[in-house]
């Protein structure tokens, strides 16, 4: 077990407002202002990277802070921790200096084969046991904290014994480990299985929350689906205000990976959080997609794996 102390906010700072750091704005950054609080990296773009991509983000890190957040940790899977995965992790923190590392409440493979997805957690004691131990393993061997997301999902597992935010809670609680509370997964995940998005966000452990993200999901009929492609919603930034008052303001971040407005659009729509801040509300729609429903197929997996 971990024996890193479970104290409020574990000692990290309010970063401020920040986006992730995409290629495609690279030349921008190397020219221009960075006008941002703070970036978030990709983990597994950086590792064994010593080219353009790593003077990018020395040019960055060395005007504001940077933070590692995660893809391929796979904290939930029975398959044991890659160590080969997590000393690299290791040494891309050690030599960036990141605030935080972060990755999801998930798992994204089993018997070595992975999906590349980020699959949803059999929410149980006997899981909650299995990743409460595995996070304590990772904290130990990278001598911090570990923050963890929770992912937009769209199956649930007939055998769940608690809610979601009931898990997280008593992992953060239980591990000392912190919290990135995604607002855009939970709106998501509440529309697709009917839960109360406030509830979800009131009962969390307020105080291990370091981090927020803010994204706008695709409206796909049945399913509203975490794509990153697209302005907040009104909703998410509703939901935004809840826990930026009931954490008292922790570091926001805006997620955008897939249509990549230019750099100053990115920053014009990570700034709309001053005015929710403020109680001025944005009015964007949830955007409907233009192609068919969708089915998962490897949300479907996960629960024929797991079951």
């Amino acid at each position: 077990m971990s024996n890193i102390p479970n104290t409020p906010r574990l000692g990290l700072p309010n970063l401020g407002l920040g986006v992730g750091l995409r290629s495609k704005h690279y030349q921008h950054l190397l020219r221009e202002p960075l006008q941002v609080d703070w970036f978030e990296i990709i983990s597994e773009n950086y590792i064994d990277d010593y080219g353009f991509s790593r003077h990018v983000l020395d040019h960055v890190r060395a005007q504001v802070p940077v933070v590692m957040h995660g893809v391929s940790l796979s904290i939930g899977s029975t398959d044991p921790l890659n160590l080969d995965y997590l000393a690299k992790l290791k040494q891309l923190a050690d030599e960036i200096e990141p605030a935080w590392i972060s990755d999801h409440l998930c798992w994204t493979g089993v018997l070595g084969a992975n999906t590349h997805d980020l699959l949803p957690m059999p929410l149980t004691v006997k899981s909650l046991k299995h990743v409460t131990e595995r996070v304590g393993q990772v904290q130990d061997m990278l001598k911090r904290p570990l923050v963890l997301e929770n992912p937009s999902t769209y199956i649930e597992f007939r055998n769940n014994e608690m809610a979601e935010w009931e898990f997280l809670s008593q992992l953060a609680i239980t591990t000392g480990c912190g919290l990135l509370l995604d607002v855009n997964n939970v709106f998501v995940s509440a529309h697709n299985h009917g839960f109360d998005a406030e509830q979800y966000i009131s009962h969390l452990p307020h105080h291990h929350i370091v981090q927020i993200h803010l994204a706008g999901p695709t409206d796909y009929g049945d399913l509203l689906v975490d794509t990153h492609d697209q302005p907040v919603p009104h909703q998410v930034w509703q939901l935004y205000q809840l826990a930026h008052r009931l954490t008292g303001g922790v570091s926001t971040l805006l997620e955008w990976d897939a249509r990549i407005p230019d750099y100053p659009d990115l920053v014009a729509e990570v700034f709309k959080a001053r005015l929710v801040w403020n109680g001025n509300m944005p009015a964007t729609p949830v955007k409907a997609s233009s192609q068919p429903p969708v089915a998962h197929p490897l949300n479907v997996l996960a629960a024929t794996v797991y079951e």
